[in-house]
């Protein structure tokens, strides 16, 4: 009875609304919110259109004239959608979502799809679980894609292994939009049982399955798109994009910290191929996040390159919101959420006033308070305590034997075979390297040689190492590398420079040790300082110290890379 009763209630409350709204809409009561004159991007007809336009209970009601118990005139602005990053890893902010939300929401986003990839590596479907809470009602919606690969190839060691029975229960909560990139294109194509599982039992929930697949092309490509994987972000030359288009896929156009593809791309920004673009970010560190911006800087720089600023608008909002079916934003229409940016012009694209849901969120570029979620104690707990190693010295990194030398390509995360070496040799830039497993306690420990890093003293570690983020340390002698090492697990994670006998440097990432529980201005000053310091200790200077070192543990990009076996081959997939 209790059942029926409450359902009763919550269908009586959303009659209220509804009829509410519908009462606004027809004019007969006054709208909660009205933008008055208003010219506004319309994605529907790809022009600047001007009236009032009336928001109630969130939504927008109509537009036309309008009366409201608030009214702001919009006179000489312009109103558009809030923008939609289709695409990103919240974790590759080092901050929780909250402090991720208070950077973004200024710069005009009110929509991510966030791909909890990075924390499932380590905690498991608690890591999915713990985003999920982390991002339950914040002024910026997050929506989710499931990871399909955990860990991303076998020859990882992550916190954890999942089918697709791990993340099946997932796809009934209602922010979450299906499987997110589908990375093992390799298994795909060969039709491997537990990868097309996973596709499968996402397509059994009618859900989303994104892509993963650079440069796939003819066959292979026919196949992993026949599997039903929808779109693609990882396109950095135009004709790999046309020929996904051309397949009937989706393409993210990517524009992050780690990869920007937007200039490679600018030409599908044209009538022909636009309906079929959006934008993401993947990966958004401190930095860029409060230097250069979010979607808004996305835009920005297309308008500055020559796209059309509607056409512009568009992909950054409505283009991804049809994709994900998010049915009810990414334009201004009668029922669609009351998600606006207002700006200047197009010109400068100066954010003034950012809406969410009706509510002034951000004017001149101050966040209104909002409430933190709260996550459950045992997962706080959980993501506090995900080093399981013992404590390391020299001989855990001393080996006469000779090993695989990692050569890096000055402005590339891929590398090159430089051969073999038996021993450090600063001189000549061959450093040693390794990857320390630190989610089972099992000792695992691979060592190899890096050349190109540039460092001449102390050693540099994180726990930050794509994907299953162990703890990836390189230096100039195997103490200075215990000791780094050492500190990371002290910290409970973080990124750690070491110079002569102590610690010189530190970022303490106690979330998993991928993220912080600091704010986001704090982590950002303590990760310049770091990075300062390293460069100081001879790191190249073109090369960000930590983001460079996490991609030599990701042992899907060729040629050679470290995990806790040993140096890989990625191209003849054999351990060297």
């Amino acid at each position: 009875m209790r059942a029926t009763e409450s359902y009763t209630g919550r269908i009586n409350r959303k009659l209220v609304k509804k009829q509410r709204i519908i009462r606004a809409a027809a004019g007969r009561i006054p709208a909660d919110l009205v933008l008055k004159n208003a010219s506004y991007v319309n994605v529907f007809t790809n022009e600047i259109c001007t009236s009032d336009i009336a928001v109630t209970e969130g939504l927008i009601v109509g537009m036309g004239e309008y009366n409201g118990t608030v009214e702001v005139d919009m006179t000489g602005k312009i109103v558009l959608p809030g923008f939609l990053d289709a695409h990103i890893h919240l974790e590759s902010s080092l901050v929780t979502p909250s402090e991720f939300v208070k950077a973004v929401l200024p710069h005009g986003t009110t929509t991510i799809v966030t791909d909890p990839h990075e924390i499932t590596n380590v905690m498991g479907t608690d890591g999915i679980e713990y985003m999920l809470q982390a991002t339950e009602g914040l002024p910026v919606d997050v929506q989710f894609m499931l990871p399909s690969c955990v860990p991303a190839t076998p020859l990882d060691e992550a916190g954890s292994r999942l089918d697709y029975r791990a993340i099946d229960s997932f796809y009934d909560h209602p922010r979450v939009q299906g499987l997110a990139e589908m990375m093992n294109f390799v298994g795909v194509i060969a039709g491997d049982e537990q990868v097309v599982e996973k596709i499968v039992a996402a397509q059994a929930h009618h859900k989303k399955i994104d892509g993963h697949a650079p440069d796939l092309l003819g066959n292979d490509l026919n196949a992993y798109i026949a599997a039903g994987v929808y779109s693609d972000h990882e396109c950095h030359d135009l004709q790999d994009a046309i020929s996904k288009i051309e397949r009937g896929q989706y393409i993210m156009i990517r524009e992050g910290t780690a990869a920007c593809n937007l200039e490679a791309l600018m030409p599908l920004l044209c009538e022909q191929y636009a309906d079929r673009c959006m934008f993401c970010t993947d990966d958004k560190h401190p930095n860029d996040l409060l230097e250069k911006g979010h979607m808004d800087y996305i835009i920005k720089k297309a308008i500055r390159l020559g796209a059309d600023p509607i056409i512009a608008v568009k992909v950054a909002c409505h283009n991804a919101a049809r994709y994900f079916l998010l049915n009810n934003r990414g334009a201004i229409a009668p029922g669609y959420l009351g998600d606006f940016v207002i700006i200047n012009n197009f010109e400068d694209f100066d954010i003034q006033q950012v809406y969410k849901r009706g509510k002034l969120m951000v004017s001149d570029g101050k966040v209104e308070a909002f409430e933190i979620p709260r996550v459950e104690d045992y997962l706080v707990e959980r993501a506090r305590t995900t080093f399981h190693v013992d404590p390391l010295s020299a001989k855990d990194f001393a080996d006469a034997r000779p090993r695989g030398i990692i050569g890096m390509i000055p402005g590339e995360i891929t590398t090159k075979d430089a051969g073999y070496a038996a021993k450090i040799d600063v001189e000549k830039d061959i450093l040693k390297i390794a990857i320390i497993e630190r989610h089972k306690r099992s000792h695992h420990i691979g060592i190899g040689y890096l050349q190109g890093y540039g460092l001449k003293k102390g050693a540099v570690a994180t726990s930050i190492s794509h994907d299953s983020h162990n703890i990836i340390v390189v230096g100039t002698s195997e103490e200075d590398m215990a000791a780094a090492a050492n500190r990371v697990v002290d910290l409970n994670g973080g990124i750690v420079v070491w110079d002569d006998g102590k610690c010189v440097s530190q970022v303490p990432l106690t979330i998993a040790g991928i993220m912080s529980e600091e704010p986001l201005e704090t982590v950002n000053d303590k990760l310049e300082e770091a990075k300062a310091t390293a460069h100081d200790m001879g790191v190249v200077r073109e090369l960000d110290p930590f983001m460079t070192l996490s991609f030599m543990a990701l042992p899907v990009i060729p040629s050679l890379r470290i995990t806790t076996r040993g140096v890989f081959d990625v191209t003849t997939q054999s351990y060297v």
